[in-house]
C-alpha cells in the first residue's frame, strides 16, 4: 500500500455505545490526501472535530479515549484498528454519540462497512514510520517493545490465572487479509465480577454477551462459545493495532508485548516519538517503485508494491 488511501463511497453504521447504553450513530465519508482521520462528534447544531492522533487521548483506563475540550469520544481502537489494517489514512467520521459504538464486541461489523464502501488509492505517496532502534517500554508486569522489521508484525502473550484463558500467544504480519480473517473477528472480553462493579458505578450499561465474551471464575459465560480457542490473545492484537495506528503513521516493525493493555500501548507510541533517533520516515516516488520492481534486489519499496498487487 504506497499511496494514501480514502473509501470510495460513504457508508453508516449503528449500534449501541457499551458504557452509555444509547444508540449512537456513525458516518464514513472519504476524504482528501493528508487529511488525515478525523472524528466530527455532533450534538445538535455544535460540531467539535478531533484527529484520532496520540496527542489527543485523554484516556487509556477502560479503552483508548481521544479529546478536545470537554468533548470525548471513547473506544476508538476497534474502529482505527480495521482503518488501519486496510491501510486508510484519510477519512472522515461523523458520531452523534460519545464512543464508537461496542458492535458485537470486535472490529468485524467495520471491517464489513470498510469493504461494502471500498477503497480508493489517491494521487499521493504514504509515509511510514521504519523502526531502525529497539524501543522499549516497562510497568510492573507490563511489557511491550519494538524492533525493526520490513513489514508491521505484533506479537502478543497474555497470562492470565483462569482455566479459560490460562497462557496465550500469538504472532500476525498485519494485512487487510489476516486482520480480516484472523483478528476481526475477536472479541473483546471481560471478567463478571469487573462487569457487575463497571454497571454499579454507572458505566458498561450497554454492554451484554451479545457484545463481549464474559467468564467467571470458572467457565465462560456465552453460551455460544468462543469464536476461535485463543481469541482473547487475538483480541489483545486488534487492540494494539488500533492504538498504535494513532502514531499517525503506518508502522514498518514488529512491537512484542507481554500483558499489554491500552496504557501501556499508548505509553509505547509517546515514547516512539519522543525518540526520533531510532526511526525513519520513509515515502516512495513513482520512480522509486519503478527501480524497486526492475530490481532483483527485495527492498521496502518492492515488497510494499507486491503486497498492493
Amino acid at each position: 500500500m504506497i499511496y494514501q488511501r480514502t473509501i470510495a463511497h460513504q457508508v453508516a453504521i449503528s449500534g449501541t455505545g457499551l458504557h452509555s447504553g444509547q444508540r449512537i450513530n456513525m458516518t464514513l465519508r472519504p476524504a482528501e490526501a493528508g487529511n488525515g482521520i478525523v472524528f466530527h462528534h455532533t450534538d445538535g447544531d455544535k460540531v467539535v472535530s478531533i484527529e484520532a492522533r496520540s496527542d489527543n487521548v485523554v484516556d487509556t483506563r477502560l479503552a483508548t479515549v481521544i479529546g478536545r475540550g470537554n468533548t470525548r469520544i471513547s473506544t476508538v481502537e476497534h474502529l482505527l484498528a480495521a482503518l488501519a489494517a486496510y491501510g486508510i489514512d484519510n477519512l472522515h467520521i461523523d458520531i452523534d454519540g460519545s464512543e464508537v459504538p461496542i458492535m458485537d464486541g470486535s472490529a468485524a461489523p467495520f471491517a464489513s462497512i470498510i469493504e461494502e464502501a471500498g477503497l480508493r488509492n489517491l494521487p499521493k505517496s504514504r509515509k511510514f514510520l521504519a523502526i531502525r532502534k529497539p524501543i522499549t517500554v516497562i510497568d510492573g508486569e507490563k511489557r511491550v517493545n519494538i524492533i525493526p522489521s520490513r513489514f508491521f508484525r505484533v506479537t502478543f502473550d497474555i497470562a492470565f490465572e483462569h482455566p479459560c484463558i490460562a497462557l496465550q500467544q500469538r504472532s500476525v504480519k498485519v494485512t487487510p487479509e489476516t486482520f480480516r480473517r484472523d483478528l476481526s473477528p475477536a472479541r473483546t472480553f471481560g471478567f463478571l465480577r469487573d462487569v457487575e462493579q463497571l454497571k454499579a458505578a454507572g458505566l458498561a450499561r450497554g454492554g451484554s454477551l451479545e457484545n463481549a465474551i464474559v467468564v467467571d471464575d470458572e467457565r465462560i459465560l456465552n453460551p455460544e462459545g468462543l469464536r476461535f480457542q485463543d481469541e482473547f490473545v487475538r483480541h489483545k492484537i486488534l487492540d494494539a493495532i488500533g492504538d498504535l495506528s494513532l502514531l499517525g503513521y503506518p508502522i514498518l516493525g514488529h512491537v512484542r508485548a507481554y500483558k499489554a493493555g491500552h496504557d501501556i500501548n499508548h505509553q509505547l507510541v509517546e515514547k516512539i516519538l519522543a525518540t526520533p533517533e531510532a526511526w525513519q520516515l520513509l515515502e516512495f516516488s513513482e520512480r522509486d517503485l519503478e527501480e524497486a520492481l526492475s530490481s532483483t534486489a527485495p527492498t521496502f519499496a518492492s515488497e510494499l508494491a507486491l503486497s498492493e498487487a
